[in-house]
C-alpha cells in the first residue's frame, strides 16, 4: 500500500495587478524599529507595514500578514521617523512586513518625504514576496515605490531554500538586488556587497 505523500504547503503567486494596495491596505503599521542594525547595511530605521497575502510558511513575522495589525500610519509616526533618520550615524530606511508593495499609500508617502528631506543621502531598503520580474509586470504605484529605492530584497521566503548563514535574506531563492542599476541597465543587478 503506497503512503500518501503529504502536500507541500508553498507561498502564493498572484497575476500581475492582482493584489492592489488601493483595494487590500487599511494602512496599517505592524511596527517601527528605529536606530538597529538587522534589517539591512548599517544603522537603519525600519517601519514594519501591516498586510500580506503571500502567506509564506516559516514566515518570521505571520501577525504582520493581517491589514489591520498594528496601528494606523499617522503623520506623527512619518514625523519621528523623518527626524531619527536626521542622526548621522542612521544609514537610512527599511521597508518591511507585511508586504510594502501592497501598502504604497503608506510607503510614498514616507519615502517621497525622505527624498524631499534628504535626496539620496539616505538609503532606502525594501523586502518584498514579489521577485523583479513580477514587480516589471505590476501596477504603476508599486513600479513609483520601486523607482524610488536603493536596494531590493526580492521573492517568497521558501521554507525548504531556508538558510541562516545568507546575508539580510531568510532563503536561497531570494535576491539582494541594486535597483537603481538594475532600472538603468534593464537587468538585474546584484547589491555589489553582497558576502553569502
Amino acid at each position: 500500500m503506497m503512503e500518501r505523500q503529504k502536500r507541500i504547503r508553498t507561498p502564493r503567486n498572484p497575476q500581475p495587478k492582482e493584489w492592489m494596495a488601493s483595494e487590500l491596505s487599511q494602512q496599517y503599521v505592524a511596527s517601527y524599529k528605529p536606530f538597529n542594525f538587522v534589517d539591512g547595511e548599517g544603522v537603519r530605521c525600519s517601519l514594519y507595514v501591516s498586510g500580506c497575502l503571500f502567506a509564506c510558511p516559516g514566515c518570521y513575522n505571520k501577525a504582520a500578514q493581517n491589514f489591520r495589525y498594528g496601528t494606523p500610519y499617522t503623520r506623527e509616526l512619518e514625523d519621528q521617523i523623518i527626524t531619527d533618520l536626521s542622526e548621522d550615524y542612521c544609514q537610512g530606511l527599511t521597508l518591511l512586513g507585511g508586504e510594502p508593495f501592497v501598502n504604497t499609500q503608506v510607503c510614498l508617502s514616507l519615502v517621497d518625504r525622505i527624498r524631499d528631506t534628504y535626496a539620496w543621502t539616505k538609503d532606502i531598503w525594501s523586502w518584498t514576496g514579489y521577485t523583479w520580474d513580477e514587480l516589471m509586470l505590476e501596477s504603476d504605484d508599486k513600479l513609483e515605490l520601486l523607482s524610488k529605492i536603493d536596494i531590493l530584497v526580492d521573492g517568497r521566503f521558501e521554507l525548504p531554500k531556508k538558510d541562516l548563514t545568507l546575508q539580510f535574506r531568510g532563503s536561497s531563492n531570494q535576491r539582494i538586488i541594486d535597483v537603481q542599476k538594475s532600472l538603468s541597465t534593464g537587468e538585474v543587478v546584484l547589491w555589489d556587497k553582497l558576502l553569502k
